[in-house]
């Protein structure tokens, strides 16, 4: 693979010249993108399925062999389905919500090191880089709510507002222990501190808190108040339709796998094997199990528990995932200055 990237860099640098590499960068983008596209795409009928089974039923099965073209007729009947814009609404933000919410999911994986040789934009600063661009999410359910002129959408986005900031609190302080064992805030570096032994040993209570932390963070269930049909229709999004759903549809998925993997990073070994004699095994190919797992573990946890009252989510997250992370922080800081390593 990297002798063709090579030979294709050489003979573009004498088509292109200073040209190529602009163009080489958004071939690469253009691919990250189209297959997270897939990846968004057929996740939907994966938790369907999953959960279908789960269910002891079928799940879609109609559309295509086995139901493999039901998510295909979802995305052209959105898409021809017409946009209607509430007449009391704020419009241009109505419309742009959808957007800051989806577009922030993708800006993500610039970032991510699918292998030591497969990353879009190496940075020293990755960590931070994926922290800062997530929590942008917030904006567009907020802006969302705002501008529906709705009472329902305006709950759904203040629920939203508070659930995500103090998750994100729980879930960044989860990630300091990571740092600090990496001594670096380099994805790629972190995934190479792992050579040994992974986080997710030493780190287990911190692992189990981001995870929990990542559902709630994402909206998903249980934890998925600010969208709660039962009480408030469909929350942030009641008012939306067509392809503005779908993106905020789209936007919640592409947030899962973009968590999954970033959890497989940071705490699972990312590229690397589980065992050494294994290492013939191209890494991407373990970061993406990896990565499946964790999204299996999302769908198993929808299909097993029911959703939470909203006065036990911000208990959970103030009163016992933001001290005992705290708590955690502290015992990671006193073992490597006691070890010699701090």
């Amino acid at each position: 693979m990297n002798d063709i990237l090579r030979v294709v860099h050489e003979l573009g640098g004498g088509l292109f010249g200073f040209v190529w590499p602009g163009v080489w960068t958004v071939v690469k983008i253009a691919i990250l993108l189209g297959i997270v596209m897939f990846c968004v795409t057929y996740l939907t009928l994966a938790e369907r399925k999953i959960i279908g089974w789960m269910q002891i039923r079928m799940g879609p099965n109609r559309v295509g062999p086995l139901g493999l073209l039901q998510p295909l007729a979802d995305a052209v009947k959105l898409f021809f389905k017409e946009t209607l814009i509430p007449s009391k609404s704020e419009k241009l933000v109505f419309i742009l919500a959808p957007a800051l919410t989806f577009i922030p999911a993708l800006l993500g994986w610039a970032v991510i090191p699918f292998s030591p040789e497969l990353v879009l934009a190496d940075i020293n600063v990755g960590v931070l880089y994926v922290l800062a661009i997530s929590s942008m999410g917030a904006y567009g359910i907020l802006m969302s709510g705002w501008a529906s002129n709705a009472r329902y959408s305006f709950l759904g986005s203040v629920r939203s507002a508070s659930q995500m900031i103090s998750y994100e609190v729980s879930m960044g302080f989860t990630i300091i222990p990571v740092v600090m064992l990496a001594g670096s805030l380099n994805l790629k570096e972190i995934v190479l501190s792992q050579t040994d032994l992974w986080n997710v040993v030493p780190l287990f209570p911190m692992f189990f808190i981001y995870f929990i932390s990542v559902v709630a963070e994402t909206n998903r269930a249980p934890f998925d108040l600010p969208e709660a049909e039962s009480e408030l229709v469909s929350g942030f999004n009641t008012e939306y339709s067509a392809m503005t759903f779908g993106m905020f549809f789209m936007g919640e998925y592409a947030n899962m796998i973009l968590v999954s993997t970033m959890g497989s990073i940071l705490f699972l070994g990312g590229w690397l094997p589980p065992l050494p004699f294994l290492s013939f095994i191209p890494g991407i190919f373990w970061l993406a199990l990896k990565t499946g797992f964790l999204l299996f573990v999302f769908l198993w946890i929808r299909a097993t528990f029911p959703r939470y009252r909203y006065d036990q989510l911000m208990r959970l997250g103030w009163k016992v995932f933001l001290p005992f992370s705290l708590l955690w922080i502290f015992l990671t800081g006193a073992a490597l200055h006691l070890l010699g390593k701090a």
